[in-house]
């Protein structure tokens, strides 16, 4: 095992062991080794674009802001062929949120959610993606089409 020490300034080390408490670790280093598995995790999930996905991908933008709806709406419709369904709705007379469900490689679906995200004025956007197996293609009602099963 190997050791290393970190220092935390008071509000955040507070912070963690009320975490740590809330959580039922035994102490620090448990809760330190769970949350870096974690992290590693997702981000090696961030890195892989291979396969196929679901994803829902929600941020909040200023309509004021110059030209960001038609923006925002152009990147959507450039990308038509990942969106099953978009929702928007005013959270006060400034800010917008939008959720856009999306489905369809996890490379490009990531991309779109990188450039939406990336636009000046979006702000909190967040992309929760999930990758799935495309099933064979069956057919029932005279339609052939396929079902996207998540991984476990």
């Amino acid at each position: 095992m190997e050791r290393f020490t970190i220092s935390l300034d008071e509000n955040l080390a507070k912070a963690f062991d009320e975490l740590i408490q809330e959580r039922g670790y035994a102490n620090r280093s448990e809760a330190v080794r769970d949350i870096l598995r974690n992290h590693l995790q997702v981000s090696a999930e961030k890195r892989d674009v291979r396969g196929a996905c679901v994803a829902n991908l929600s941020y909040v933008y200023n309509h004021h802001e110059r030209e960001l709806s038609e923006r925002l709406a152009r990147i959507q419709h450039e990308h038509h062929e990942l969106t099953i369904s978009t929702m928007h709705a005013h959270l006060d007379h400034d800010q917008c949120i939008e959720t856009v469900m999306l489905k369809g490689s996890v490379k490009r679906v990531r991309e779109f959610a990188d450039e939406i995200i990336a636009e000046r004025g979006v702000r909190h956007g967040v992309l929760n993606l999930v990758t799935v197996e495309l099933t064979a293609p069956h057919t029932h009602d005279g339609s052939t089409h396929r079902h996207l099963k998540p991984h476990h």
